[in-house]
């Protein structure tokens, strides 16, 4: 048999492999979705639209499946309910409901969460006549973020200067805080006559995959030797038990942490299921007094191979690449924020998708070019169409992604013109910020709403 009839064979066996999960991940989507549909109808009950709504904005799922866990429990004590993200929500159909139950996250500090971006910029910008509104909200927030609680605070203010009523002072949930959700779930009529365990009552994909499990280190790789910055490392994890489960790319894995068990980490994927790992980019945390992160420490430094470490999946539905396989993609990041990229070149590579281009920024090229001669690779054989990559102490000028973006705009705007879809990974503070307005400087207003409404424009930012 000729070389070069097993390379076709070899790549015909991964593309029919990829397909195989594509059909597995394609038909468990659509099963997600009519049981969403059938739940939805089930709630909202036979008596047309119904006048309370559960409204959420979330950015990695959370604050949906408390919002669909409250819709059945209002259900289930006779109130038929519509739940909706706040995104999908207009003023007249606030204006007509009776009553609304909100449950906010916030991003970073004090930002509204991606799926509710549009109605923080278009519905809050003026309040709203709605005297006969009473009102709910349950704010989700991280109180090692100076504006805790800020989008579920600003809404509660905008719903006050709306004229709508509060039904009960707004809780506040520090990372999900199992005290503050029963407080929420203990305001109304029927929260407790089920006694329901609120970890067994998510909505389905957007909560973590199972139990907390170990995970063994099988892989640490340095890749910036002699940068001037902390060190990132490659990591690669295998179940200590079981064969490898499914993911899809743009997913994370949430790491327990014994010394703050509250608070479990969370990491972006960097690969696929089907590449026989489960790996990771970890930069290492030392704090001033040179001790290092909780976290970060553990993984990089004090595991040893074959050691584990307790994981557990978490769906990242708002990354995926539902609903844009087919599109061209721009993918932005920076630093670590290379792994949920690096994770969907690969289902696109697999998929013999080639409409991509990566747009990535770290230090210097000389010593954080980070995954270099993979992503050099998948460039020169065409597999990665476009490669910018920003260094910014390369030159005398700070120079970011954003700059790029900015100094490529005819380019970007063709992309974009053309369907493309972006995916933007890494930093929230300074990259995050700087790549949403270029892109807003480069599409315009009017066609910038269009592509976050259509889901065109996607975030895991942190």
């Amino acid at each position: 048999m000729t070389e070069t009839l097993l390379r076709a064979l070899a790549a015909g066996t991964a593309v029919a492999a990829y397909a195989a999960m594509c059909a597995a991940i394609y038909a468990r989507e659509r099963r997600a979705g009519q049981a969403a549909a059938n739940d939805a109808a089930a709630l909202a009950g036979d008596d047309g639209e119904p006048s309370t709504l559960v409204l959420f904005a979330t950015q990695t799922g959370q604050a949906e499946a408390i919002a669909w866990q409250t819709a059945r429990r209002l259900r289930a004590s006779g109130t038929p309910v519509r739940v909706m993200a706040l995104d999908a929500l207009d003023a007249a159909t606030l204006g007509r409901a009776d009553q609304a139950f909100f449950v906010a996250s916030t991003y970073g500090e004090g930002d509204a969460p991606d799926g509710a971006g549009l109605f923080a910029e278009k519905i809050m910008a003026e309040p709203l006549a709605l005297p006969s509104l009473r009102y709910a909200v349950l704010a989700l927030g991280d109180r090692q973020y100076a504006n805790f609680c800020g989008f579920g605070r600003a809404l509660d203010a905008w719903l006050q200067a709306s004229g709508a009523m509060p039904a009960f002072a707004r809780v506040e949930a520090d990372n999900g805080d199992p005290e503050a959700l029963a407080a929420w779930h203990a305001q109304w009529k029927g929260s407790e006559s089920k006694g329901e365990d609120l970890e067994d009552e998510t909505d389905g994909e957007e909560a973590p995959v199972g139990d907390f499990a170990p995970w063994r280190l099988v892989r640490r790789e340095l890749l910036n030797a002699g940068s001037i910055g902390a060190p990132v490392f490659l990591l690669g994890l295998a179940p200590q038990a079981g064969g490898m489960p499914s993911w899809a790319s743009g997913d994370l894995v949430q790491m327990a942490v014994a010394s703050d068990p509250g608070r479990p980490r969370d990491y972006s994927i960097a690969s696929l299921d089907t590449d026989g790992e489960l790996q990771l980019l970890v930069r290492r945390e030392q704090h001033p007094d040179g001790t290092f992160g909780a976290a970060s420490g553990l993984l990089t430094s004090t595991l040893g191979l074959g050691d584990t470490v307790t994981l557990r999946l978490r769906p990242h539905r708002g990354f995926r690449l539902d609903g844009n396989e087919t599109r061209p993609l721009i993918l932005i990041g920076n630093g670590t924020g290379l792994a949920g990229l690096r994770a969907h070149l690969r289902a696109r590579l697999a998929a013999d998708r080639h409409e991509n281009w990566l747009v990535f920024g770290e230090r210097n090229a000389a010593h954080d070019f980070l995954c270099r001669e993979e992503i050099e690779a998948w460039h020169r054989t065409g597999a990665l169409q476009a490669l910018d990559v920003v260094f910014s102490r390369d030159q005398d000028e700070r120079l970011y992604v954003q700059h790029r973006l900015l100094q490529r705009a005819d380019a970007v705007h063709a992309w974009l013109a053309g369907g493309a879809a972006v995916y933007v990974c890494g930093s929230l503070q300074g990259m995050a910020s700087g790549v949403e307005a270029a892109l807003r400087q480069i599409a315009g207003e009017a066609f910038w709403t269009e592509l976050r409404a259509s889901g065109r424009y996607r975030r895991d930012v942190y």
